[in-house]
Formats: structure tokens, sequence, C-alpha cells
């Protein structure tokens, strides 16, 4: 047998045969006869077990069917404890349940063409067994307990594969007839057996050593349970009660004949009515499909209609979005190749900044800068170094001051529109007139204080200071991107694409990150210039007269970078050269080496590398621009002669911007963006360690978390915007 099967789905009349004998059988005054024959049954349902046990049914018949168990789950023998007939032929048991031997009322056993291949031992406690039917089965023998069968009058095991009869069998001494194949018998012998049930049981007796006596002296009336009072000794006198039990067993068979046929005239009555109504059904059924058929038609054409609309509004909605996508990829692309050339010019002031350091030698200057000379002293231009600084203290003030009205008018904005405007006219106006009233009397005072011209001294220092410039143009170029990226990423909540979301994010840690370190270098970089003008305090004289107007002077005199690198041995057209191709911080570089246009054209891109210019693109660039120089002197040597009468600057020049981006001018400007929270003023503050740019001054003081990533905010850092 497969391990799964499909069960055998019942036809429709077999279906409409079990519920109508199953009504027929709970119906008031019905008989105790329950027959779920030809119902093409696979397992006997459960109903049938519970209607056996509350209506006491006598009688079970479940033959013709597909039965390969007597006993589905969940069901007990115990349901069909008053069953005394039990009529299963022509189904596929395999095997009866090994506990069939409660159903102690059980009086005829019918299990005739089936598969049985052994009887449970539990048989013998079926004491008022009176017929066994096991014909045409797959019976190899018969368990001794058949012997305890005493009320057994009728056995069939015809049309099987027995060949030994148990010798218990002789105990039964009611057994009146006896089927089996005589030909395949051994035991008893073939001869013995073909003589007839009599001849058996004489030879059986005999074998067991009993004496033989006929079945008519030892029958019982197991009709009923009121004759098991009558004695088994006493041999003639249950007889004429059997025959009368017979006669009344009979009687009840014609009358259930009887109500069956009756029943079925019924139930073909009912079925012609059903009939009936089913072809009304049929006809309802046809003109409301057809009234559903004109529905669907209407519906389908509006649905249609709506859906070409929708498909058409669809493919707009994808063209647009397929072009906004093309423009933010366009744009990541741009901040990406932005971010990269950021984090390439940072490496490459790194090292610039090590051999600024090791050719300016900060030591040497203090010692000189701390050196002051009569000469000097001499040569002091009191006058214009105290309006130079006057002119350093008046723009430091000026932009503290814009900032400030700067952030009164934003915040005055919203609430007092047209009367600020008229307050911070007047306010800048009084400022002007007191400068130029003062300004005279603010050189003369900066002649006579020290604390001032030490201040001025300061702020000139930390201006002109090449290091510290740097830092701050990448610190504005960070601030300027991640701007941008924030924008970026609002506009793709916006449009709820998320292609190239973790791109972004990874740009703009990045860019946190460099700007965290780019700070903590500035502040370093402060502290540093604070403790050399420390120094320069310690180790100046006490009664030096203008110490730090000297000091200035020498400041503001100072020769810029380019030209000391000139004057340390470069041509002023390799300078030019390397301003040209944005390498200027491998200046030192150069001149450390003692490089010149000659050597260069001798050199080539491995050389280069080896010095310590890394950008492969960079080499060739430098080499051919190095080769068309030398053509050009070639031809013109009067290029390479310094111009006649050339003045030195006096004040520093400003270096080229160290990173050039690639994108047009507009968008490195200052973005604005409006706050994500009032949605009013611009975004003005970044929040690290996130890096997003998206509130305001105002709006930020009581955030604990970044309103974009829900991330701690650990600093805020202010953006200027410029104008």
């Amino acid at each position: 047998m497969p391990l799964f099967f499909r069960k055998r789905k019942p036809s429709e009349e077999a279906r409409k045969r079990l519920e109508y004998q199953m009504c027929l059988a709970k119906e008031a005054g019905a008989d105790d006869i329950l027959d779920i024959s030809k119902c093409e049954l696979s397992e006997i349902p459960f109903g049938a077990f519970a209607t056996c046990k509350v209506l006491q049914k006598k009688v079970l018949i479940v033959h013709t069917n597909h039965l390969t168990s007597l006993l589905p789950k969940s069901c007990s023998l115990l349901s069909l404890a008053t069953i005394k007939v039990l009529d299963l032929h022509d189904n596929q048991l395999t095997a009866l349940p090994d506990d069939i031997g409660q159903l102690t009322a059980l009086q005829v056993l019918n299990v005739e063409r089936n598969q049985l291949t052994y009887l449970p031992r539990s048989i013998g406690n079926l004491i008022q067994l009176q017929t066994l039917n096991v014909k045409d089965n797959r019976l190899k023998e018969l368990p001794d307990t058949l012997g305890e069968l005493r009320s057994l009058r009728t056995l069939d095991i015809s049309e099987s594969e027995i060949q030994r009869l148990p010798q218990m069998l002789a105990h039964v001494r009611t057994l009146e007839t006896l089927s089996l194949d005589a030909s395949s018998m051994v035991y008893p012998p073939q001869e013995v057996c073909g003589a007839g049930t009599e001849a058996i049981q004489q030879f059986l007796c005999k074998a067991s050593g009993l004496e033989y006596y006929p079945p008519s002296q030892y029958l019982l009336p197991v009709l009923e349970q009121d004759g098991a009072e009558n004695s088994r000794d006493s041999p003639n006198g249950p007889t004429d009660r059997f025959s009368s039990e017979e006669v009344e067993w009979q009687n009840r068979f014609s009358d259930y004949e009887k109500r069956k046929e009756q029943k079925m005239l019924e139930k073909l009555e009912f079925e012609r009515r059903l009939e009936l109504g089913q072809r009304e059904h049929a006809q309802l059924l046809q003109q409301s499909n057809s009234q559903k058929d004109e529905i669907l038609q209407t519906v389908k054409e509006e649905q249609s209609r709506l859906e070409q609309g929708l498909s058409e509004r669809q493919r707009y909605l994808d063209a647009e979005r397929q072009r906004l996508q093309e423009q933010l990829k366009q744009t990541e692309q741009s901040i990406s190749n932005r971010i990269q050339k950021l984090l390439q010019e940072n490496q490459r002031q790194k090292k610039s900044s090590e051999i600024l350091k090791s050719l300016e030698n900060e030591r040497i200057r203090m010692e000189q800068l701390m050196s002051i000379t009569q000469e000097e002293t001499e040569n002091l231009r009191r006058r214009e170094i105290a309006s130079a600084m006057q002119q350093m203290l008046t723009e430091s003030c000026k932009t503290q001051l814009i900032q400030m009205a700067s952030e009164a008018q934003r915040q005055n904005l919203v609430q007092q529109a047209c009367s600020s405007m008229a307050e911070m006219d007047e306010r800048f106006q009084q400022i002007l007139s007191w400068q130029q009233m003062d300004q005279n009397k603010a050189i003369s005072q900066i002649l006579q204080e020290s604390a001032m011209q030490k201040a001025a001294f300061e702020a000139l220092q930390v201006k002109k200071d090449l290091m510290h410039r740097q830092i701050r143009k990448q610190i504005k170029l960070i601030e300027t991107e991640l701007l941008q990226l924030t924008q970026l990423e609002l506009k793709r909540k916006s449009l709820d694409t998320e292609a190239l979301q973790e791109m972004i994010s990874e740009q703009r840690w990045v860019l946190s990150s460099l700007l965290q370190q780019l700070l903590k270098e500035k502040t370093q970089r402060e502290e540093e210039l604070r403790e050399i003008l420390t120094e320069l305090e310690a180790k100046s004289e006490t009664k030096q007269e203008n110490y730090w107007l000297i000091q200035y002077q020498r400041l503001l005199n100072q020769k810029p970078l380019s030209l000391k690198l000139q004057e340390e041995g470069l041509e002023r057209q390799l300078v030019a050269l390397l301003v040209e191709l944005s390498a200027e911080h491998y200046l030192p570089i150069f001149a450390h080496h003692r490089i010149s246009l000659d050597m260069l054209s001798r050199m080539g891109p491995g050389d280069l590398a080896k010095v310590g210019v890394s950008e492969a693109g960079l080499q060739h660039q430098i080499l051919r621009r190095a080769q068309e120089l030398l053509d050009a002197t070639r031809a013109r040597p009067e290029l390479l002669k310094p111009p006649q009468g050339e003045v030195l600057p006096t004040a520093p020049e400003e270096l080229p911007e160290a990173v050039r981006p690639s994108a047009p001018r507009a968008e490195l400007e200052a973005q604005t963006s409006e706050c994500v929270v009032c949605l009013e003023r611009e975004a003005q503050m970044i929040f690290l360690n996130c890096g997003h740019v998206c509130c305001c001054q105002q709006c930020c003081q009581p955030l604990r978390t970044c309103p974009l990533c829900r991330q701690d905010i650990a600093q805020r850092l202010r953006i200027y915007h410029s104008r």
C-alpha cells in the first residue's frame, strides 16, 4: 500500500444516499437498523458511530464500500456496544481492530470478500457470536481463541489460504456448519474434511481427547439476553425457544424490507420534486447570468477607459521620475568627484604642511623676530603701521558687528519686518560715524597702548598664516558640500527614491569626519600661534619701545612663499606652471630638490613619483607643459630674463585655491536651504557627527538628535552664508 494516497471522492448519488440513510436512521420511530451500504465510503463517518451510540442501533450494514479500516481516528468501538449484526462484506479491510472483543453483544459478523490476513485473538471474547463469515480473504491460519466462541453455529473459511484447523475448535460444541476448501486442507486430512462438519468435529474431539456430542444438545438462546438463564446441560430445552426467535427475526427483516421499499418510493418522489426545483433555479440563474454579463460588459468598458487614462498618466509620471533621477545622478556624480578631489587635496596639504614646517624652520624665524635691531627702530614707519593696525582692528570689529547685525536682522525679520530695517540703518550710520570721528584718536591710542598693538599683531598673524588659511578654505568647501548633500537627500526623500541613498550617506560621513579633523587641526594651529605669541612676549625686552609695531611691520613686509621659492632658486616660469596646474602645494618639494625646467625635460613620470608627485595625470601634465615652455624659451630666449624694475610686493599674496571643482561656479556659491523644523528661516547649523545641514540657529538649541537621521548631536557648527 502506498504511503500517501488520495481519498476517493464519493459520487453525488452516493453522497445523497448517505445523507438520506443517516436522516432515515434519526427519524422518530425508526427501526434498529443503520444501512449505509453502497455509499462509496473510504471510512465510516463519525456520525454513524454517534448515531449507533445514542439511538442504540442493533444492526450496522456497511457492505459494498471502499473501507480499509473499520475504526477511523477519534472513534471508539464502545460506540458499537449494542450492535448485534455487523455486515462488512465487499470492502478492502486488511485487518480487524485488535479490541474487537469489546463488542460482546455481536451475534453476526460478515467480512466476506475483503483482504484480511489474520484475525485478532480478542475475537474469542465475542461470547454471543453465532455466525462468522470470513470467506474469500487472505487468511493463512485461525487463532486458537476461536475455541472460546461457545455460541458459534456457522463458520465459513472457504476460498482462503487456510490449510490447518486449530484443535481448540473442538471446544465449540454448537458448531453446525463449517464451510472450507477440503482439497487444500492438510489438518484434518482431505477425506475427513470432505465428509462434512460432523466428521471434522469428531476428528478434532478425538485428537483433543474429548467425547463428541451433536450440536443440537448444546444450542443456547443467544438472540436474547433473558435466554442466558437456561442451563447449558439441558440438551432439548432451548430448541423450541430458538425456533420461535428465528421466526421473530424473519418477521422483523420482512417488515424492514417493506419499510425500505416505502422509503425508496418517498425518496424517488423527493428527488422528482428536487429536480423540478433545480430546473426553476437553473432558469433563474440563467436570467441572472445574462443580467450579470450586461453589467460586467459596462463595467469592463468603464474600467478599460480608466486604465487607459491611468496608463497615460503613469507613463508621464515615469518619464518625469526618470528625468529627475537622471538629474540626481548627475548631481551626485559631480558631488562625488568634488569630494574625491577634496580628499586628495587634503592628503596633499598634509604632505606640503610637513615640508613647509621643515623649510620655514619656525624656531629660527622666532629668534630672528625677537632680535630687534637699531636700524629697524629708526626705520619704523609708526604712522603707517598704526594705520594698518587700526585698519586690521577695524576690519575685525566690522566683521563681528556685521555678524551680530546679521543675526539680529534674521531674528527680527519675522516679528518686526518694517521697523527693524530703520533701526539697523541707524545703528550702521552711528557705527560708521563713530569710526570716522575716532579714527585719528584710535591711531594715536594704538601707538600708545601695547595691548592693542599685540591684538593687532595676533589678528594679522592668524590672517597671514598659510596653514591656517588653507584649513579655513577646506572647511568652507566641506561646509558647502555638506549643505548640497543635505539638499540632495531631502530632494530624494520627496521623490521617494532610495537607489543611491547609501552612497550619499557614506559621502556625508566621510565629509563629517574630515570636517571634524580640520576643526581639530584649526584649533591646534591657533594654539601653536598663541604659544608663539606667548613666547615672543616672554622673550621680548622689557623696556623696548614700539616692540609690537616693529613685529607687525616685519609680518606685513614678509614676502610671499612663491617669491621666497624663486629667491631660493626656483624659476619664475616653473612657479607659474605649478600654479596654473593647481599644484602649488608641490612648490616646497621642487625648491627642496632644486628642480628646474631643464631637469624636468630629462625626467620621467617615475622620477616625479620618487620625488613625491603621486598623481599620474599631473605627472604627465607637468612634463608636457615644461617641454612646451622649454621649446618656447629656445625660440625666444628673452623669456627667461626677469623684467627690469620689477617691484616686489610688500604684502603676502593670496595663494590660489587648493581645490578647483569641475562643477560650474554657480554651484560653489553658498547654497541656502530652509529649516526642516520651522520651515521659515535658512538652515545655518551643521550637526556632527552625522553632517546634516537642516536647522536654523533658533530651532537647533532644544534639539538633542538630528531631525533627519535621529542620531545624537555631538557638536553644532554655525555656517555664515556669503551674499
